[in-house]
């Protein structure tokens, strides 16, 4: 048997030279010293030690896995982040839609875990994901918690706008700073008198101090943004006219990400755009394919600085950005 001639020297590729090429991977890759501490021990030179590494890394002596975790796709992740110009992407492994949206609840408070820290403040805005996110959380740092928008009062709900908020201040010891008042308001003038309220002034001066900020992001369409179910049908048309596509607590964005100044934001008891903008990091959910391009639309925006979706929305909005 001829064997393979490999370039490390004069000797064939064969059982000895094997041996010698993985003693030197071992001792380079998994003990981490250097080449020429090998070359001394092995009585080799450095450069022999080179081409021995370099022909164990070639013929499969050495396997490199990289793995983040079972609970995130690794490469959507990595395409996301890179095709929206993301800080970071977080993308849940395929799998049943349950058990996917779950995931993305799961990640998510993984990743809040790791980003708040003690004195920070979170501000939290109602949506059936970030109270799952909540619900995940076994422990934070000591923080103070803030709503970041108005009660949605919709008959169906029964998760109010301060659940999240209490339940997040309750696990970490911190303050909770809900806002008891309504989101949309019929005119300007009882927006600004509800604003100066204690408890509502109380919460709208966290914002300014915000850390991490958490968010769903909305799509313009019935059952998608719950901004969009408490107007009248005349308003949605006339703001879906105006091309409204994403939403992120009341704040409108078109397709190519533009921020729409509509007159909504004059109405709303919420976080304005400015001060989102002002926080350290804005964390945005999405587990709804049917989402992809509103989330498309907000991701343009910058409002957003990290993402945390299932697979599947994942495909959808790397799709777009392809288009």
């Amino acid at each position: 048997m001829s064997g393979h001639r490999d370039d490390t020297g004069d000797d064939r590729w064969g059982p000895a030279r094997r041996l010698l090429a993985a003693e030197v991977a071992e001792r380079c890759v998994v003990h981490q010293q250097t080449k020429v501490a090998v070359a001394a021990e092995l009585g080799l030179s450095r450069f022999q030690v080179a081409r021995l590494l370099d022909a164990a890394l070639r013929h499969g002596l050495v396997r490199v896995e990289i793995d983040a975790g079972a609970d995130v796709d690794r490469s959507r992740s990595a395409e996301l982040r890179s095709a929206y110009g993301l800080r970071r992407a977080l993308v849940v492994p395929p799998g049943p839609g349950r058990a996917s949206r779950s995931g993305v609840a799961g990640l998510a408070a993984e990743l809040l875990r790791e980003l708040v820290g003690a004195g920070d403040v979170l501000g939290l805005a109602w949506s059936r994901t970030v109270n799952d996110v909540v619900g995940h959380l076994d422990r934070l740092p000591r923080c103070e918690v803030v709503q970041l928008c108005g009660a949605y009062s919709l008959p169906w709900r029964r998760d109010g706008s301060a659940t999240a908020v209490y339940r997040a201040a309750a696990l970490c010891g911190g303050d909770a700073y809900p806002i008891y008042a309504p989101l949309v308001m019929p005119d300007r003038g009882t927006v600004r008198a509800l604003r100066e309220q204690p408890g509502v002034a109380d919460a709208f001066a966290r914002f300014a101090e915000l850390g991490t900020a958490v968010l769903s992001i909305g799509a313009w369409g019935t059952g998608h943004s719950t901004v969009h179910d408490v107007l009248t049908p005349a308003e949605r048309a006339r703001l879906g006219d105006r091309g409204a596509c994403g939403e992120v607590v009341g704040i409108l964005v078109d397709s190519g990400g533009r921020v729409l100044d509509t007159g909504l934001s004059q109405h709303l008891v919420a976080i304005g755009e400015a001060e989102l903008r002002n926080a350290r990091e804005v964390v945005g959910l999405v587990r709804d394919p049917a989402r992809a391009p509103a989330a498309a639309a907000v991701l343009r925006s910058g409002l957003v600085h990290t993402l945390v979706a299932d697979a599947q929305t994942a495909d959808a909005l790397l799709r777009i950005a392809a288009g």
